[in-house]
């Protein structure tokens, strides 16, 4: 009885997987000899060559980039940059819409949920990339997954817009059934969100957690403009800080760069000066500096070489363990 109902719960992730992959456009089947090379990559030292000729073969996390409250600069332009440094572009497109940017104004709850669909059909969990107020929605849908607002959250299909009446999936990884509730996010970034337009937009549940991040993070990094009126930063910039076990990161930005234009990065992308730079960053090492006479404006730089080494370093270990998981349970990868 007990090896019957495992077996229909590996025929009902591999049904779930399969439906959910061939649904977005996304099923990817490798060989041994592929799965060997992705695993064999070091996430923390991934080379052009090596994202290029082994882990673009591998499936990708989709990546919600949230854009802020009055878009005047939507997250489009920041995922143009992404696609052009080589990360898939189906992993960027709002299903709703067919865009590369998804607005702010949004229940996170919803989100949340949604980010769990896809994991259950891709066995991969989405990452989070937030500008302004999709910033802060990033990080409410961390504090709804940790249980800050609820003790359920809905699954949401993104494809038919609507709730699937329950509050639990089945583990792509384990085959066995679990809450939404407590899904821990592997990478999450965010721009510019301040305090100040929390007051002023009436968000007040999310003041005293707005700096909190919960361990519904594995990877966390808030970057900010010490002086940014639009976000509340007159000459300093509150610390985003960790609350549990979230790898939590501050970074400050210079001077040159602009609230509004921090998603202007795809030039960057398409200069070979800059874009060699920001393949060789790593946080924290020496990189050499570039002439402030470099074609491209350089403002945007320090967090479009940032978020991209750690949107291509959780690609890795996603895929990396979606790869494991899959020997485990022999369940095909899809």
């Amino acid at each position: 009885m007990v090896a019957a109902r495992r077996a229909a719960v590996m025929v009902l992730v591999a049904s779930a997987c399969a439906t959910g992959a061939q649904a977005a456009g996304r099923e990817t089947t490798l060989d041994g000899a592929t799965e060997e090379r992705i695993l064999a990559l070091d996430p923390n030292n991934i080379s052009a060559s090596e994202l290029r000729d082994v882990l673009a073969q591998a499936p990708a996390p989709r990546i919600v980039d949230l854009q802020g409250s009055v878009p005047l600069v939507t997250m489009a332009p920041f995922a143009e940059f992404m696609v052009a440094m080589g990360y898939p572009r189906e992993s960027l497109t709002n299903p709703a819409d067919g865009s590369l940017t998804y607005s702010s104004f949004v229940d996170a709850r919803k989100l949340a949920g949604t980010l769990a669909w896809y994991y259950e059909r891709e066995g991969m969990m989405p990452m989070l990339i937030g500008h302004s107020q999709g910033g802060m929605i990033a990080i409410r849908v961390l504090h709804e997954l940790a249980g800050d607002f609820g003790d359920s959250i809905p699954v949401w299909d993104p494809l038919r817009d609507a709730t699937e009446e329950r509050s639990v999936i089945v583990d792509p990884r384990t085959g066995l059934q679990r809450p939404v509730l407590g899904l821990q996010v592997p990478y999450v970034a965010v721009l510019a969100t301040g305090t100040l337009p929390r007051l002023l937009l009436g968000q007040w549940s999310m003041l005293s957690r707005l700096r909190e991040i919960p361990d519904t993070a594995a990877e966390f990094t808030g970057f900010s403009l010490e002086w940014d009126p639009i976000a509340g930063n007159f000459g300093s910039a509150d610390t985003y800080r960790a609350i549990g076990s979230a790898r939590v990161r501050n970074v400050v930005l210079p001077r040159t760069a602009s609230h509004i234009t921090l998603p202007l990065a795809q030039e960057l992308a398409l200069d070979p000066v800059t874009r060699a730079w920001i393949e060789r960053y790593s946080p924290g090492t020496a990189v050499p500096e570039l002439s402030s006479d470099t074609n491209p404006n350089l403002a945007n730089l320090l967090h479009a070489a940032d978020i991209w080494y750690s949107v291509k370093k959780h690609w890795c270990l996603e895929a990396q363990e979606l790869i494991r998981s899959r020997r485990t349970r022999a369940v095909p990868l899809q």
